[in-house]
């Protein structure tokens, strides 16, 4: 059953995005639930990240509306791969970046700034790296301190692009426990996955197909009818099998 809009954080009507004369999302409408976690899952060029950047207002649709509930601006946590190794900071640097959104650029951090960089970074287990250069660390290291970034904006829609992509099982988890808490306290979280069993723990799932919406509901109902899993690592449920 469909979210009512009063219960949504997030609207999509009849989205429509190309990038030059290619469309990419075609005609996508869908509710994101309000304080709850909600998994856009997809195979490689269905229009995942396409979506995640509409939401967050970096991606400007052709045709169509994204209605969000809070004015504020969300915080997007793009993927690991996007960020250049030559980037000269530290990791404290990076998730201070996060502050920008509050403070302005510009502008020195408050004391109030400096604690919630320091529990970033101590949620995502990286405070001991504060002072590592970005480019130095380890793939798991920087997806967190980027979700650690993403944390410090103290978003009420915090969306994730494949956050835990390619990372180890103590990294994935450490992820999906912290998003897990901040779920919990209230905020809207949506990300981007391939992993059937991440996919399963969110309350809320939106299928892409090829630009365009195949599904949407509660996870199990959703995934129950996929029966192509190329594109879809992880552990498979039982109902999962052909």
């Amino acid at each position: 059953m469909p979210h009512r809009s009063e219960d949504a954080e997030v609207v999509v009507r009849r989205l429509v995005v190309a990038y030059g004369h290619r469309a990419v999302l075609h005609g996508v409408t869908a509710r994101i639930p309000r304080a709850a976690s909600t998994v856009v899952v997809g195979h490689n060029g269905s229009g995942k990240s396409t979506l995640l950047g509409a939401i967050a207002g970096v991606v400007r649709p052709v045709s169509g509306t994204v209605e969000r509930r809070d004015a504020g601006r969300p915080a997007l946590v793009t993927q690991r791969s996007t960020v250049p190794d030559t980037l000269p900071i530290t990791v404290r640097e990076a998730v201070s970046m996060g502050r920008w959104a509050r403070r302005g650029m510009w502008r020195r951090l408050s004391r109030t700034d400096r604690a919630m960089v320091h529990e970033c970074l101590t949620r995502l287990g990286i405070q001991d790296l504060a002072a590592r250069q970005l480019g130095e660390l380890s793939g798991g290291q920087r997806q967190r301190a980027l979700v650690a970034q993403g944390l410090a904006q103290e978003s009420d829609l915090l969306l994730l692009d494949e956050p835990t992509a390619g990372l180890d099982t103590k990294a994935r988890e450490c992820i999906a426990e912290v998003l897990a808490e901040v779920t919990a306290r209230g905020t809207t979280v949506v990300q981007a996955t391939h992993d059937l069993t991440e996919a399963l723990r969110a309350d809320h799932c939106l299928l892409l197909r090829d630009g365009s919406l195949a599904a949407e509901g509660p996870p199990a109902d959703v995934l129950r009818a996929v029966r192509n899993r190329a594109g879809f690592p992880g552990t498979e449920p039982e109902w999962a099998a052909s």
